[in-house]
């Protein structure tokens, strides 16, 4: 998950990012800003999945941000402060977190975003695909270049895909690694989904690649791959993940 994170106190802001990695290690804080006027000026260049925002920042109320770019994000705002409650609600609020923030609250708050998330979200291409009686097409192999050297993968080889220093890879049955020219958001449209779930920021995993699976805390799971990856870590399903890897796994 991405999040963006408006408070103007550089304490809170830290340690409200501390609590949200200690939640979910996965989650990745895209930025922090402290203004009305950085964070309108951010919101137009960037997206991110959730924003927590402070309500009282240093340049006026928070809200204001709303009347000078389109927000289509869902907020959890956070304030030291109760009457602008019902102000929040009318915008883009799941919750609403009195300072000083309990981490038990937040957690609850990310369970809300994803649940909310899980329910509303729409395969656009796969409902068209049905109407129209068409089964979508998916990337059947890769054209993997190695020095002067091409040769194809096909995709029933890779057992998982995952990022390394800002690249994406691939990782095949027969344990060789191939970088590939797409990002984890481009494969995860053009691969099938029967086989293949997004299990956190960092991977892409075949079905058939999980070797077993281990319960891990707050309802997470830590998958144990095959090939193994370098660090078992990074195989932990997010917990926003969690309950659509729970409904793939049994489709």
């Amino acid at each position: 998950m991405r999040v963006l994170i408006v408070e103007d106190e550089d304490i809170a802001a830290e340690k409200l990012e501390m609590m949200l990695r200690e939640i979910d290690p996965q989650m990745e804080v895209l930025a922090k800003t402290d203004s009305i006027k950085d964070t309108a000026r951010w919101l137009s260049l960037h997206q991110a999945d959730l924003i927590f925002l402070d309500i009282q920042l240093s340049d006026g109320i928070s809200f204001s941000i709303f009347e000078q770019v389109a927000v289509n994000t869902p907020v959890i705002f956070t304030t030291a402060y109760d009457q602008y409650a019902i102000k929040a609600f009318q915008l883009n609020s799941i919750a609403y977190l009195l300072k000083p923030i309990r981490k038990n609250d937040l957690a609850d708050s990310l369970k809300k975003y994803a649940s909310l998330k899980s329910a509303f979200t729409i395969d656009f291409d796969a409902l068209l695909a049905g109407i129209q009686g068409k089964k979508p097409e998916y990337k059947k192999r890769f054209l993997i270049q190695i020095g002067e050297k091409i040769r194809k993968v096909e995709i029933s080889e890779v057992a998982y895909f995952y990022v390394l220093d800002k690249g994406a890879y691939m990782k095949t049955f027969a344990g060789n690694s191939y970088p590939v020219d797409y990002t984890l958001d481009r494969l995860a449209e053009s691969i099938d989904p029967e086989k293949f779930f997004r299990i956190n920021r960092k991977f892409i995993v075949n079905m058939d690649a999980i070797a077993n699976m281990v319960a891990y805390s707050r309802g997470r799971i830590k998958l144990e791959l095959k090939p193994r990856t370098d660090d078992e870590f990074d195989t932990i399903v997010s917990i926003d993940r969690s309950a659509d890897f729970k409904k793939w796994l049994n489709s």
